[in-house]
């Protein structure tokens, strides 16, 4: 409830800024128009997701015949969970990584590289695959949708600020509440910052999220956490080659490289802050 919570707090927040700026640049046509593009844009994103992805990194179907072993824990996952068992697919790739999309547990994937299957153990893939199946369970991709959506809207206003600062507004409003030239420059430049931090904000929330309660799917949160750490090490050593910035935030660990101020619009959470509430959680269950 607490993550649910900090989640709706920072969509609101977001809501926040778009009519800030709406209120700066004058005028409420534009905003609806900005709103309209911004929501069919990613209502086709929200449809289609998952095959966009999935073909963006060549995964392709894994066959049961072909990984038992990995079928046979994602049954035992969705069972207890009371949802359809996913579809799965194999990325060609020795990083491990993995990652689920999907709208709803009826259309659910999840997929995995070659590498996350050769350096996991079975309990180790149970914690991960846990992780995956808790995003599709708690409708993380409508929630990033959502996220994706308003900062979208958000892009879009500023461009427009950035257009009315040069031809003194778009009308709609007096002259005396309109943004001046400098409001309208600061909106345009700090407005994207703020929605790609809360947007940040909302992807490391749902991060916290599905730790604990893909932990507690598979029933020990340890699991999660060893498996975290082998991944964490093996990502840094060689990082996910095809990751682009605009899907990254679906892994389980993030697999793009970079220290320092990369590490403050890192779409996860530090892992060993991951660690840390997955080790007070199996220590509070024992």
């Amino acid at each position: 409830m607490t993550s649910m919570l900090k989640t709706t707090l920072l969509l609101g927040a977001m809501t926040g800024l778009i009519m800030l700026i709406g209120g700066v640049i004058g005028g409420h046509g534009g905003l609806a128009i900005a709103f309209i593009i911004a929501i069919a844009m990613n209502f086709f994103s929200y449809w289609f997701s998952d095959k966009m992805v999935l073909r963006a990194y060549g995964a392709q179907p894994l066959e049961p015949a072909n990984a038992p072993e990995l079928y046979g824990i994602v049954n035992e996952l969705a069972t207890s969970a009371g949802i359809p068992t996913p579809k799965l697919y194999l990325i060609d790739s020795d990083t491990p990584n993995a990652f689920a999309t999907g709208r709803n547990p009826k259309h659910a994937a999840v997929a995995v590289t070659r590498g996350i299957m050769r350096i996991c153990t079975r309990e180790e893939l149970k914690g991960v695959l846990g992780h995956e199946l808790s995003h599709v369970i708690n409708r993380d991709i409508l929630t990033s949708s959502i996220a994706a959506t308003l900062a979208g809207v958000v892009m879009m206003l500023a461009t427009w600020a950035r257009w009315a600062a040069i031809f003194g507004g778009f009308g709609g409003r007096d002259e005396n509440d309109r943004g001046g030239f400098l409001e309208l420059i600061l909106m345009a430049v700090l407005a994207p910052l703020a929605a790609t931090m809360i947007q940040l904000a909302i992807s490391r929330t749902r991060e916290y999220q599905a730790d604990a309660s893909g932990a507690r799917l598979a029933h020990n949160p340890l699991l999660l956490a060893n498996a975290l750490r082998k991944l964490e090490a093996a990502n840094e050593r060689m990082p996910l080659t095809d990751a682009s910035p605009a899907t990254a935030h679906l892994f389980i660990v993030n697999p793009l490289s970079g220290e320092g101020m990369m590490r403050l619009f890192s779409t996860h959470p530090p892992i060993e802050e991951r660690i840390r509430r997955l080790e007070q959680m199996a220590h509070h269950a024992g």
